[in-house]
């Protein structure tokens, strides 16, 4: 099974930047956006062959996030049943007959890390969410966690030590992550791949430049490592500031 994963960062913008090209390109059985800023109604995707299903935030051209899955699920929420951090559009959870499968666009700390305080009780909540889930089944999870992971993950790691994606914090907690039992796929396959990032800022031609962060990640539950076959990062592929990333798995 093929997975996709991209930050579109508005796909009514990017779906004028050749996306419906590149998802018939690549076949995926499940792909995932974050990022879709727009309200129900506000676009008719035609993808033929695909369930379509859509979170969208409170607060217009903002947030929210798709799935479009191939094999319908057995089940599906929006968000972690948890009030404050429901209004965003931020989780879809799809459940199939042996894993469930979400996609989460991970809220961002911002300048001046205002967010952080935020962002760390959501951590913990939706880690707790995912710990539930696993009593179950296994679990697949995909999106823009909004954080560079350890220094090889982002180009600068010197002059970003505190900004929003790169503090401690933030780092800590994905740690604490993968010591409950997760994956983070790509650097499985690539433990010490260099210069491979998910997201360029606009500004300073960063993606020129490739001053990158990899910031966008597949993360399963331990007991899927053997279902593992491949993960990659579309680097080449336009049409948001994000990159697509993938999964593929047995």
């Amino acid at each position: 099974m093929k997975f996709i994963s991209w930050n579109v960062n508005g796909i009514r913008a990017c779906v004028t930047k050749g996306f419906l090209d590149y998802f018939k390109e690549v076949d995926a059985d499940i792909f995932c956006l974050q990022e879709t800023k727009l309200q129900e109604g506000q676009i008719d995707l035609d993808l033929d062959g695909y369930y379509q299903y859509w979170n969208y935030a409170q607060k217009k051209g903002y947030s929210g996030t798709a799935i479009f899955t191939k094999e319908k699920p057995l089940s599906v929420l929006y968000g972690m049943n948890i009030e404050e951090h429901d209004t965003e559009g931020r989780v879809i959870t799809l459940e199939f007959e042996d894993f469930y499968f979400i996609t989460v666009y991970t809220p961002n700390s911002q300048s001046e890390l205002k967010r952080l305080d935020y962002r760390m009780k959501w951590e913990e909540d939706f880690k707790s969410y995912l710990k539930d889930l696993e009593k179950s089944k296994p679990v697949v999870v995909c999106g823009d966690l909004n954080v560079a992971h350890q220094e090889i993950d982002l180009k600068n790691p010197k002059t970003n030590r505190k900004n929003a994606g790169f503090t401690d914090e933030e780092r800590s907690k994905f740690t604490q992550l993968m010591n409950e039992g997760f994956i983070d796929t790509y650097r499985y396959f690539n433990p010490n791949k260099e210069g491979v990032y998910s997201w360029w800022s606009y500004r300073f031609n960063a993606r020129k430049n490739n001053s990158g962060w990899r910031i966008d990640y597949f993360i399963v539950s331990e007991s899927m490592k053997e279902r593992l076959v491949s993960a990659d990062i579309h680097c080449s592929v336009l049409g948001s500031d994000h990159c697509p990333v993938e999964l593929v798995i047995k």
